[in-house]
């Protein structure tokens, strides 16, 4: 049996053992450890020295660091309330507008997902804060559930996100350029979002009725109360890319500024500040175990030259690279039914980063196509988060509004995948959406 052959089974093999619903981690380090000592034929010795160096040379990367602390700095946000004052202060603006309970909503997910990072934070945590008031407006339940469950998913497309970091590390990539080149795409899912909100509002203007309108008084309150969130992600996002800090000093800062908001704003004690340091403790080992079993599935996938010969293969075939380009991403989609964003990063990019980088898109040079790669990349593993049958946002707002049947959930958050789907396709047509704060800034 060639390599290669051997390559394509340990992908068989993670598939199956994912569908036995083993944990992603665990499932990507036994396939791949498998795989790899079939290939050097079951040398032990190698094995373990191999396993040793794979250990070290993951978990010693000093850019690991700033994983635990934007999750720290995520949770410190999420424990220390500054959730209400976002939603607060956009509903200020627009809650007087049919459906503005519902753009608030969005617009605090945008705000939430500046200073967290995480997309199911980000939607268990607004899920919480918007829905009561959602419900207590009439809102319907399919809007409801789906502005929520769509508008968490801003949580990793807005920077700071986990998974751009991820992909950083994975391609040797400028976390600070694809921070960067995010923020133009996450402004624009935000829009695409709060249209769909319009449109279905004026077609049914029972499912999003206005509120109140607020006093002038009340939304320089509310303003107020957010510029010291907006400070925190203009000096993590400008800090990074002008040079005053690299990432992990950057996270530092915001961690311990959103630590600072949170006790300033009342309501953070010890057990607050015990619950954000396991919550951060809980999500970064997860992460590492998914690293680790990553490192083991992709030294197998490397031995046996199956990205390689991928890459070789596509490049001979004269297919043209949109074409290529567009299978890619709906591979992506459909990997988001049975996985979830950070294994897909994880697992796809050493394949599918060198076919892309060995085809030619529009004439981008190899530095922009690699940052315009992992937008996209970003862009469709957000839309596993809402998509069926796995939607884990879907769940999470569902689980919270007991009384919206899980359908109706998912009816809910289809016109805000359709919003996404347009999205990919300018940015797949129009690399300079993604890239165009990146050069100006450079």
């Amino acid at each position: 049996m060639s390599h290669s052959s051997i390559g394509y089974l340990v992908f068989a093999g993670l598939l199956l053992l994912i569908a036995v619903r083993t944990p992603i981690g665990i499932a990507m380090f036994v396939a791949g450890a498998v795989g790899y000592c079939h290939l050097i034929d079951w040398n032990w010795a190698i094995f373990l020295a191999s396993l040793k160096n794979l250990a070290y040379a993951r978990l010693s990367n000093y850019d690991l660091a700033v994983i635990p602390l934007f999750l720290l700095m995520g949770q410190f946000a999420t424990h220390g309330g500054l959730s209400r004052g976002l939603f607060n202060f956009v509903g200020a603006f627009v809650g007087h507008r049919r459906g503005g309970i519902a753009y608030a909503a969005i617009g605090a997910c945008a705000g939430f997902g500046a200073i967290c990072g995480s997309s199911v934070a980000t939607a268990a945590t607004m899920g919480q804060v918007a829905l009561p008031e959602l419900r207590r407006h009439r809102y319907k339940g399919s809007l409801a559930t789906g502005a929520l469950a769509a508008g968490g998913t801003l949580g990793i497309l807005i920077p700071p996100s986990i998974p751009l970091v991820i992909y950083a590390i994975l391609t040797q990539e400028s976390i600070g350029k694809l921070f960067t080149a995010a923020v133009v795409p996450g402004l624009l899912a935000t829009l695409g979002y709060m249209i769909v909100v319009r449109i279905i509002v004026s077609r049914d203007p029972e499912a999003g009725p206005a509120g109140p309108r607020a006093s002038w008084s009340h939304r320089l309150s509310t303003l107020l109360g957010v510029i010291p969130i907006l400070l925190v992600f203009v000096i993590v996002i400008f800090g990074i890319y002008a040079g005053w800090t690299n990432a992990t000093e950057a996270a530092a800062v915001g961690a311990a500024a959103c630590g600072v908001i949170a006790v300033a704003k009342g309501g953070f004690g010890w057990r607050a500040f015990a619950d954000s340091l396991l919550g951060t403790a809980q999500s970064t080992a997860m992460i590492m175990l998914i690293l680790l079993g990553a490192d083991m599935m992709n030294t197998a996938l490397a031995v046996s030259q199956l990205p390689a010969e991928l890459a070789s293969a596509v490049s001979a075939s004269g297919l043209p690279p949109l074409l290529v380009i567009a299978g890619i991403l709906l591979i992506y989609i459909f990997l988001g039914c049975v996985m979830d964003s950070l294994a897909m990063i994880l697992l796809t990019i050493p394949i599918f980063y060198p076919v892309v980088m060995g085809l030619d898109f529009f004439g981008l040079s190899a530095a922009d196509k690699s940052v315009w790669f992992g937008i996209l990349a970003l862009t469709v593993v957000e839309i596993g988060l809402i998509h069926p049958p796995v939607g884990l946002n879907v769940y999470i707002i569902n689980r919270m509004a007991k009384d919206v049947p899980l359908a109706e959930t998912f009816k809910g958050v289809i016109p805000f995948l359709a919003s996404d789907f347009i999205r990919i396709v300018a940015l797949v047509m129009f690399p300079a959406i993604s890239l165009f704060l990146v050069r100006y800034a450079g």
